[in-house]
């Protein structure tokens, strides 16, 4: 069984018991969330489709940890122009585990 979520403004595919990090969310570490934008789901053969979410269908899962990714690094620069800049940055994520998969029926 898996799913796929949207939050922050991306795309998941999970499963149950998968580690993964999304845009910072204000939750403290050891508690829950839920996610309640399912695009989709497949429960052995069938395969459920939101339109463009799937009612009464949610993720729940638990807080690991609050973290920052490692430092990314752009340099721009433009020619002839005596102009460039290093400019680097860490992305403030939170780092969840999946506890369970609810798919509405019907």
């Amino acid at each position: 069984m898996f799913a796929v979520i949207e939050t922050g403004g991306k795309q998941y595919k999970v499963a149950k018991n998968d580690v993964f990090s999304v845009e910072k969310m204000k939750a403290k570490e050891g508690g829950e969330v839920k996610i309640a934008k399912v695009l989709l789901a497949k429960d052995g053969n069938s395969v459920h489709v939101g339109n463009p979410y799937l009612k009464g269908s949610q993720v729940i899962c638990e807080v690991i940890r609050q973290a920052r990714e490692p430092k990314v690094i752009a340099y721009k620069y433009k020619r002839r122009k005596s102009e460039k800049k290093k400019i680097g940055y860490r992305r403030d994520v939170t780092v969840l585990k999946v506890k369970e998969i609810d798919i509405a029926k019907g």
